[in-house]
């Protein structure tokens, strides 16, 4: 991702086979923006935002969720608030409505930011961390990173760990979203942590073919955030939007 930058989006939105598009959206919007896109929200959906006891995560799944429905409908030229999902065995949701369509999406939020990544035909994972502090880093890292990530990540100097770690954290969650198998599979595969080494899949258990079959990749710099992506298939170049206000 060399040289790559969050851009403006052209008026019009084509997305190839090889095509992989990423938007960055601030959560934080005017109430009318958020009204207007709970009303294209689904009845499940609605539902789930409800039991959100604080206004800021109520506020921050709608703006998640309907700006996913407003890009999905641009590409598939559809009235957002006529798609459809289903959910997978654990939780990875996909279209139902309208059928036979091959877009691919996933969506992840954190602090003031969620991404949301498109493809077509191929599996895909996204996954955004605010960067910050954590008393307790080298424990979270020890129950959810692989042995060998825990260790590179003990071997770096104190003052990389922050970094380290969400880089770390960011790539292991994008790609079990790309996989849909959920957080049990965390400890069972390896990816670079180092800051002077590019993202990669090292290892994945049970499946030596593995970096062949997916691709990792950082996206660009967000200050004080880590994110990445991870696409089935060979690398693809990938188009960064800053989506537009709702």
């Amino acid at each position: 991702m060399t040289g790559a930058a969050w851009r403006s989006p052209p008026t019009e939105l084509a997305l190839g086979a090889t095509d992989v598009h990423v938007w960055r959206v601030p959560l934080v919007q005017p109430p009318a923006a958020i009204a207007a896109l709970l009303r294209t929200l689904g009845e499940d959906e609605r539902a789930r935002a409800a039991r959100f006891h604080f206004d800021r995560d109520r506020n921050a799944y709608i703006v998640a969720r309907g700006t996913l429905r407003a890009l999905a409908g641009r590409y598939l030229d559809h009235p957002p608030d006529a798609l459809a999902f289903g959910y997978r065995a654990k939780g990875k949701p996909y279209l139902t409505a309208p059928p036979g369509d091959a877009l691919r999406f996933n969506v992840s939020h954190s602090g003031e930011l969620a991404l949301i990544a498109f493809a077509r035909g191929r599996e895909i994972g996204v996954d955004i961390e605010h960067r910050r502090p954590l008393d307790d880093l080298l424990s979270l890292a020890r129950t959810s990173f692989s042995p060998h990530e825990y260790a590179a990540l003990c071997r770096l100097p104190p003052a990389d760990h922050i970094h380290a770690f969400f880089s770390c954290w960011s790539r292991k969650e994008a790609f079990i979203k790309a996989t849909g198998e959920g957080v049990s599979q965390l400890a069972d595969f390896d990816v670079s942590l180092r800051p002077d080494e590019p993202a990669r899949l090292l290892r994945v258990e049970g499946e030596p073919w593995a970096q062949r079959r997916w691709s990792l990749q950082d996206l660009p710099a967000i200050p004080d955030y880590a994110a990445a992506l991870v696409i089935e298939g060979s690398e693809s170049p990938i188009d960064c939007w800053n989506s537009p206000a709702m």
